[in-house]
């Protein structure tokens, strides 16, 4: 059954290892029971730690408990959709797409998305090879990684980051490689010598998101031509270039599309969805864009995942995406009214918070701040407790959540999840707040802040 070698090699493997509790089978070692066999754990090894609470778990429950809390925690707007989207979702139903669609995408939102990227990444993109829809932007990494990814590859990440990036790192046997950015005063910056230096022959991509979730941070032209050319320099390397806060860019450079620079559409894959550009997070509506030597294996994978993505969620996007670009409510296009509403929102937020004595660090897109905290006191009774989230202890920017949660009724997220375990001390003094919220809940927020503050 297992053919000619199979049991004798895994008794050999045991053998070598010494031992009556773990086993070498299939290149893996596995805990064994007494007989030397592997153990068939429920669930499987490679969710383990998965079930721990988290800082979203913690932080979320905080936010259940306080009845008057002013949650600038998760990153989902606070109002409803514009009409001309809700609009086109219903059209969707109306016109009558109820059944199953393409796996790999809804032909028309391919084609769309294949018209617009070719504008953006000035070449021709052919909607059936070289674009695939998925459930979200998080389902596009997932497979993007499973499909590119073999057990032992490495992933450059730059840190701080989206702490999705290393659970969907392991899950697909790979192995994490964190470079922190640098910080200069109120500057977030890429250090392009130590992304270098954490090239090894294992490596085999590279996360690139910009705008960039923790901090707001849009890489500059510069930043990606360097990217790109340590991207050349290494043959075996390709890029996941995470681009869902792209439409959301309200200050500094227009922003850039990595796989438009020289040479890097061949070796990257674009990932983008719907959900914060129109405020339709529940949509769970994403895509990948890149050549079809990388596409071809998402699309294969599509199919064992679910059959497609909802087809009128599809057909409905193949409009908006579209109708997007008409003015919109006193400006050029949707686009323009929303990168300028941003703005303003971080303003409102920003200005509050200095007034607390908080440094809001530089930002340019996305809907994200964060903020270094170091003139705050936080208090000891804080910063001697272990949550479940922290069995071991909790670090200063833990710390300084809870008291802002507790004492103030204020969500907001330390930035030390956002880094490994070996880096977490860089995220002491940061808190991210999101600002994806209405006027009076900032305001009401930075209020606050402000007057916990002026306790101390």
């Amino acid at each position: 059954r297992y053919g000619a070698a199979g049991p004798r090699v895994a008794s050999l493997q045991c053998s070598a290892l010494g031992s009556g509790n773990a086993v070498e089978y299939a290149g893996v070692v596995q805990p064994t029971s007494r007989a030397g066999v592997p153990e068939l754990t429920v669930p499987a090894r490679r969710l383990d730690g998965t079930g721990n609470p988290t800082v979203w778990s913690e932080f979320g429950a905080l936010a259940a408990e306080l009845p008057d809390a002013v949650n600038l925690g998760q990153g989902f707007p606070d109002w409803v959709p514009p009409e001309f989207v809700v609009e086109a979702a219903q059209a969707a139903l109306r016109d009558g797409f109820h059944q199953y669609t393409r796996p790999a995408g809804h032909p028309a939102l391919a084609q769309v998305l294949a018209r617009r990227y070719s504008r953006h990444l000035q070449r021709d993109v052919a909607p059936m090879e070289e674009v695939a829809v998925t459930v979200g932007a998080s389902q596009a990494l997932y497979l993007t990684l499973q499909a590119l990814l073999n057990p032992g590859e490495e992933v450059l990440l730059l840190e701080p980051a989206f702490d999705l990036y290393y659970g969907q790192i392991r899950l697909a046997g790979g192995v994490a490689v964190p470079v922190p950015l640098s910080v200069d005063g109120a500057v977030w910056s890429l250090d392009i010598d130590a992304l270098e230096a954490s090239v090894t022959e294992r490596t085999k991509l590279l996360v690139l998101n910009s705008p960039h979730n923790p901090t707001g941070k849009t890489f500059s032209a510069d930043e990606m031509e360097a990217i790109a050319a340590l991207v050349r320099r290494h043959p075996n390397l390709r890029v996941i270039s995470d681009e869902v806060y792209k439409y959301t860019v309200y200050a500094g450079e227009p922003h850039t599309h990595f796989a438009a620079l020289p040479g890097m559409f061949d070796r990257t894959v674009t990932l983008s969805s719907a959900g914060k550009t129109f405020s339709i997070t529940g949509w769970q509506a994403g895509w990948c864009v890149g050549p079809a030597e990388l596409i071809k294996p998402i699309q294969l994978l599509l199919p064992f995942v679910q059959f497609c993505v909802s087809t009128p969620m599809q057909e409905a996007l193949a409009r908006v995406l579209d109708l997007a670009d008409e003015p919109y409510d006193g400006h050029p296009s949707y686009y323009a009214w929303l990168t300028d509403m941003y703005r303003r929102k971080r303003g409102i937020l920003e200005s509050g918070l200095r007034r607390a004595g908080l440094v809001a660090m530089e930002g340019q897109g996305g809907f994200f701040l964060m903020a270094d905290t170091s003139a705050l006191t936080v208090p000891d009774e804080y910063l001697s407790e272990k949550t479940p989230a922290a069995p071991d202890g909790v670090t200063r920017d833990w710390a300084l959540c809870r008291w802002l949660a507790k004492e103030a009724g204020v969500i907001a997220i330390p930035a030390s999840p956002f880094f490994s375990p070996a880096n977490k001390r860089l995220g002491a003094n940061y808190v991210r707040f999101a600002f994806c919220k209405a006027d009076e809940t900032l305001i009401e927020a930075a209020a606050r802040i402000e007057a916990l503050a002026a306790r101390q």
